[in-house]
C-alpha cells in the first residue's frame, strides 16, 4: 500500500489536522475509531483527541482501503490485520531518533514547567 505523504513533524495531530490530511471529516474518523482497534487517539487534559503519527499512518491505509481498493470496513480490518497492524506488535514503537526528540521534547517542556513555578513562588 503506497500511502506515505509527508506528514508535519508533530507527535502529536488533533482532530481537525488528521481530518484535513487524510481528507474525511471528523465524524468518519470517529466512525473509524469505533471500528478499527489499532486506532485509538489518547485524550487531552481538555477532552479533545490527540492522534499520535501512527493513528494517521493507519488513517490513511484506512481510507486507502475503503476509497480506493473498494474494501468493506470488515475487508479492511481483515486486510490491516493481516499487514500487521491491528493489533500492533509488542515490540512496535516508536524508533529511537522520535524517542529522543520526545525526550528532548519533554525536557524542555519541564524546564518551562519548572521555571513558571518558581515565578509564581516569587508572587
Amino acid at each position: 500500500m503506497a500511502v506515505r505523504q509527508q506528514l508535519p513533524a508533530k507527535l502529536y495531530y488533533r482532530i481537525g489536522e488528521v481530518a484535513g490530511i487524510v481528507g474525511v471529516e471528523p465524524h468518519v474518523l470517529r466512525y473509524w475509531e469505533t471500528e478499527f482497534r489499532s486506532i485509538r487517539p489518547q485524550k487531552s487534559a481538555k477532552g479533545q483527541r490527540v492522534y499520535s503519527r501512527r493513528d494517521v499512518e493507519t488513517l490513511l491505509k484506512v481510507k486507502e482501503l475503503l476509497y480506493s481498493h473498494r474494501f468493506t470496513i470488515a475487508g479492511a480490518r481483515r486486510k490491516l490485520r493481516e499487514g500487521g497492524i491491528e493489533p500492533p506488535a509488542p515490540d512496535a514503537g516508536a524508533s529511537h531518533e522520535e524517542v529522543q526528540r520526545m525526550r528532548a521534547a519533554l525536557v524542555e517542556i519541564r524546564s518551562e514547567v519548572l521555571a513558571l513555578m518558581d515565578e509564581l513562588e516569587r508572587v
